[in-house]
């Protein structure tokens, strides 16, 4: 027997049958995605903690390795690439990009192939043992760094070389490539406690996000919207045809051939039904005597507001900062204080950009001291 509520009918309960699946199916897919992001940064809190390298690691390689020189990583399928232009790349950091899924394999326009070997990370270089010979980059001499987020590359700059080059390597293999690279850079500058720092605050950030699961719903939370095919939709579409319709008639006119293809254009409106929505109830009176058309003033169109842009609740300014995500910011633009409220010593920081639990902005993003006397950080400023 079919379950009834106290009128006697059942589509009450298959509403709450076909809500409850369509929520828990979007909480699952939800929290998978939370859950895959959630295992790779915690994947690589560990990793950053516990990677060690060692002499040993390097045992059969054609490389000559310095007393305190030790191999963090080796992979035996990596590609030298160069970059046919002159390139600027930005300053080697420390931040760290977490990636989901693996980036295309094409290379990118303007990159050539020139050998390809085995790419080894070591405490104190990047090495390329290619079929043409070694390539290095020295962590010391590095001037430029840049991953490419849609391709496996990695580009680099070195004083001692004119060209960019870099190396391209299998697409499930970059991320931790650069990951490690990362940590071995880090550890040339003595600074593997920022990369730590910055990972334990992307791993609180994202736990507040963990998607909640969603309330059960009941029969008789059901509306009678529900009966029409297409539910409060529908009736909206419908009952702004009712207002819309006669409208149209009223400004076109019984004769107006505009009038009858913008009711025959209007959606849920059959071709068919134009005669009869259009034939006048009454005979059509004379027409009024010719009158010189007086011109309307166009109306003047809506620019595009600040209240629309992109901003997640930060104040406006004209440098595009929000609250919303993007590229941490490390060196903020001289009118930073004008538009945000900063913290004393503010320029005294050696960070990124938050915003602390007062309200502050600070500069001391991604260290152990972060809005320290400002009740902790609150969120990050983004660019």
């Amino acid at each position: 027997m079919a379950k009834t509520d106290s009128t006697g009918s059942t589509w009450r309960y298959r509403w709450a049958h076909r809500q409850n699946e369509r929520r828990h199916r979007t909480y699952r897919s939800a929290e998978a995605a939370w859950r895959r992001r959630d295992d790779e940064l915690r994947r690589l809190r560990g990793l950053a903690a516990d990677l060690q390298g060692s002499a040993a690691a390097g045992a059969g390689l054609p490389l000559e390795l310095a007393p305190d020189e030790v191999v963090l990583w080796v992979w035996p399928a990596a590609q030298l690439v160069e970059v046919r232009h002159t390139a600027v790349l930005p300053a080697p950091d420390l931040t760290v990009h977490p990636e989901i899924g693996p980036p295309r394999t094409r290379r990118p326009d303007g990159i050539r192939v020139a050998d390809a070997g085995t790419a080894v990370i070591t405490s104190r270089r990047l090495v390329l043992l290619g079929g043409r010979g070694r390539r290095d980059w020295a962590y010391g001499k590095m001037t430029g760094l840049a991953h490419d987020p849609a391709a496996p590359v990695t580009l680099i700059q070195v004083l001692d070389r004119r060209r960019t080059s870099g190396l391209m390597l299998p697409a499930d293999a970059a991320a931790d490539f650069r990951f490690r690279l990362t940590l071995a850079f880090a550890d040339a500058i003595e600074q593997r406690a920022t990369v730590l720092d910055q990972l334990d605050e992307l791993i609180a950030e994202h736990a507040e996000l963990k998607p909640f699961r969603p309330a059960v719903a009941t029969p008789g939370q059901a509306r009678l919207s529900a009966l029409v095919p297409g539910g409060r939709r529908t009736v909206a579409i419908a009952a702004a045809l009712a207002l819309l319709v006669p409208a149209v008639l009223i400004e076109s006119g019984p004769s107006d051939p505009a009038g009858v293809r913008a009711v025959a254009a209007t959606p849920g409106v059959s071709p068919s039904a134009v005669p009869a929505l259009i034939r006048p109830a009454t005979a059509p009176s004379a027409p009024a005597p010719s009158a010189s058309p007086t011109p309307r003033k166009p109306k003047p169109t809506a620019s595009p507001s600040s209240s629309a842009e992109r901003r997640c609740g930060a104040p406006v300014n004209p440098m595009g900062y929000d609250f919303c995500g993007g590229y941490r910011i490390r060196k903020p633009a001289a009118e930073t204080c004008d538009h945000f409220d900063c913290a004393q010593e503010f320029w005294a920081g050696r960070g990124y950009l938050v915003q602390c639990r007062d309200g502050v902005v600070s500069l001391t993003g991604g260290s152990r001291e972060a809005c320290a006397g400002h009740r902790g950080v609150r969120r990050t400023v983004w660019t």
